[in-house]
């Protein structure tokens, strides 16, 4: 009996953890998307915030086409975070962190103090 309770801890701390990088990375998206003169409640939006992400990178809305494509999906998303982090004055090694650590470096680029450099039109 005490391993089904220990599990169910562990299960509920498990998804508190989840819950909590969730919120954290609707923040930070969110101080991302503002930094760029975009609406913020923009990351609640299914696709449209993959369309948002895509102008506030400097690409073109109908990639947003094209991630509906296997294997092209991944090359248009990279391409867009190569956008990103350039719009907001980082280099190669920032598309790196957005690639494999999303959790830490949206945040890094949402709170820190990188200023968006490329055009809100």
């Amino acid at each position: 009996m005490n391993d089904t309770v220990a599990a169910g801890g562990t299960a509920g701390m498990i998804l508190a953890f989840e819950l909590a990088l969730m919120v954290l990375m609707l923040a930070a998206l969110w101080r991302v998307f503002t930094k760029a003169g975009r609406p913020g409640w923009a990351v609640l939006i299914p696709l449209y915030n993959a369309y948002v992400l895509l102008k506030v990178a400097g690409k073109p809305g109908w990639w947003l086409l094209l991630m509906f494509i296997p294997f092209v999906n991944i090359i248009i998303w990279i391409l867009a975070l190569v956008g990103l982090a350039n719009n907001f004055g980082k280099g190669g090694g920032f598309v790196v962190g957005l690639i494999f650590l999303p959790f830490i470096f949206y945040p890094i680029l949402g709170f820190g103090d990188a200023t968006y450099q490329g055009s809100a039109a």
